[in-house]
């Protein structure tokens, strides 16, 4: 559950590779900051100096990493970066806005690597002592669609973006699944829609929680 007596804002963005989360973080921070709000922009994995370390193993490796490893090191980076970073800023009454949190690692690795959600959501709530965001924006946009900005960028793949069309699509459903299991953290939006209208619908529901 969301801390109580956490004073900030914790908003984080999920979606498949090529939705468009990084663009919409931007334009957050940029709406926030221009209102004089102290904002945190960070990420998962990665966002800290013991994050980075984890992030290049678990995304540039060359060598096998089993599902179960590749699990483990995303909820080492979460804890980490919630106890040292997140919750901190949280306690200052900041907006912490994050791309990516546990719920990547249900989708990703609960239903991608087929390990199984309840039990990656589990250990990730445990590694971060139960703490939720208080909005989750999920850019959802299908899987095809989306391979197809990422080989228009010309970008080298890392190693979950490199999984075939069938991973992919198991991750959406699954992000939709956790969607719609908790429609009051979520909110839903169309990634194919134009850049501008999907931030006023960002705006629009974030206005509410200030």
């Amino acid at each position: 559950m969301t801390d109580a007596v956490t004073p900030g804002l914790f908003i984080t963005l999920e979606g498949g590779d090529g939705s468009g989360k990084s663009t919409q973080a931007q334009l957050l921070t940029d709406w926030l900051q221009a209102q004089g709000r102290t904002v945190v922009r960070t990420r998962e994995p990665g966002g800290t100096e013991v994050g980075v370390e984890i992030r290049e193993i678990v995304l540039h490796h060359r060598g096998e990493v089993s599902p179960r490893a590749e699990a483990l090191l995303y909820a080492a980076d979460r804890a980490q970066h919630i106890a040292t970073l997140v919750r901190p800023a949280l306690a200052r009454g900041e907006i912490v806005i994050q791309d990516r949190y546990l719920d990547s690692s249900v989708a990703y690795q609960g239903a991608g690597r087929v390990l199984g959600g309840t039990e990656v959501r589990d250990l990730s709530l445990w590694a971060v002592e139960g703490l939720l965001p208080h909005l989750t924006l999920l850019l959802d946009l299908d899987e095809t669609a989306a391979r197809s900005r990422l080989d228009a960028d010309n970008k080298v793949f890392d190693r979950l973006e490199a999984e075939k069309g069938e991973f992919h699509a198991r991750v959406r459903a699954a992000f939709l699944d956790l969607a719609a299991a908790e429609p009051d953290r979520f909110l839903v939006l169309d990634a194919a829609a134009p850049i501008d209208e999907i931030a006023e619908r960002i705006r629009a529901r974030v206005a509410t929680l200030l």
